[in-house]
């Protein structure tokens, strides 16, 4: 038994070694990234700048406009106060410089190909269904999304949005929107290849994040995460006693797969649940087909959902 022990305790360190290193060779990637604060910019301009500021950002000033719009946009007050409070928030660059460059340097460890974008910061009414937008080489961040979940401007909001309305969800939202371009599409819209799919999505975060805590990359509260954990033998179990997986009924993804405030299993503990427990369960499942396959990063995208399932070996933590 004692032997066994130690056996064990030489993988594990092994093991973290491994990890350290491959850490230390992603620290040393070079990577200078352009953050254009097109937010500051567009505040402090008078209406004689604007022909200047539409010659450096075309993409925000689509012809079909006039310049009115634009005008007005300069002096309307609201405007004035989103800005002001994006200021405050982000003075400089180097809070988003902090969070973007480690990811982008994991990023293109693990996908070589991958060229760093220009960031441009903007104010976008609050548009929190967009906040990091990527278009070819742009990054386009919405920094009126990020001004901490209590802020005044998000009165109204409801709760389990607000909640990630924060500075540290500027890594997380970026790494959403980039692992969307990499992970294939599933044919099937079964409830099990749905939930694959963010499992893929949230795997790359662990592998693209891992300084940012497990509750961050999915979007939870450390109490949610918690309960996600505790309570996923039984989650599976109502899956699997139900028939889910391979249901396709339309009505599966608002409960279970869709941000929410709530999971919806008809049950008491609907109102303890946190939403997307769908999304939870697939990330187990994918980190088990991860930790028993000897599969790429690269290749984990294009895999079907069917095969990942049936080789991932995936059984609750009880």
């Amino acid at each position: 038994m004692r032997y066994f022990l130690l056996f064990i305790v030489v993988l594990f360190m092994a093991s973290c070694d491994r990890k350290s290193n491959i850490e230390k060779e992603i620290e040393g990637i070079p990577m200078d990234i352009e953050i254009l604060r097109f937010d500051k910019e567009f505040a402090a301009a008078s209406i004689s700048e604007l022909p200047s500021l539409k010659k450096k950002y075309p993409v925000f000033f689509p012809e079909q406009f006039h310049d009115s719009v634009w005008v007005g946009r300069m002096q309307d007050t609201l405007q004035r106060q989103l800005s002001d409070a994006v200021e405050q928030v982000f003075p400089t660059e180097a809070y988003i410089e902090d969070q973007l460059v480690p990811l982008f340097q994991h990023i293109e460890y693990y996908f070589p190909e991958f060229e760093a974008p220009t960031v441009v910061t903007v104010t976008s009414d609050v548009d929190y269904q967009n906040k990091a937008i990527v278009a070819d080489s742009l990054l386009v961040l919405g920094l009126d999304t990020y001004l901490g979940e209590d802020h005044e401007f998000y009165t109204g909001i409801k709760r389990y949005v607000a909640k990630n309305l924060k500075p540290s969800q500027i890594g997380p939202d970026v790494a959403t929107s980039y692992a969307r371009q990499l992970i294939s599409i599933p044919r099937k819209r079964d409830l099990l290849s749905q939930m694959i799919y963010f499992g893929k999505e949230l795997y790359l975060k662990d592998i693209w994040l891992p300084e940012v805590s497990e509750a961050e990359r999915i979007g939870y509260t450390e109490e949610e995460m918690q309960w996600a954990h505790d309570n996923e033998i039984e989650i599976w179990r109502y899956f699997v006693e139900r028939e889910l997986l391979y249901s396709t009924d339309v009505k599966l993804p608002p409960r279970f797969i869709n941000p929410a405030p709530f999971s919806k299993f008809y049950l008491e503990i609907d109102n303890e649940s946190p939403g997307m427990i769908g999304r939870f369960i697939g990330w187990q499942i994918v980190r088990s087909y991860m930790e028993n396959n000897d599969t790429s990063v690269a290749q984990l995208m294009i895999i079907s959902p069917e095969e990942i399932f049936k080789k991932s070996k995936y059984k609750p933590a009880k």
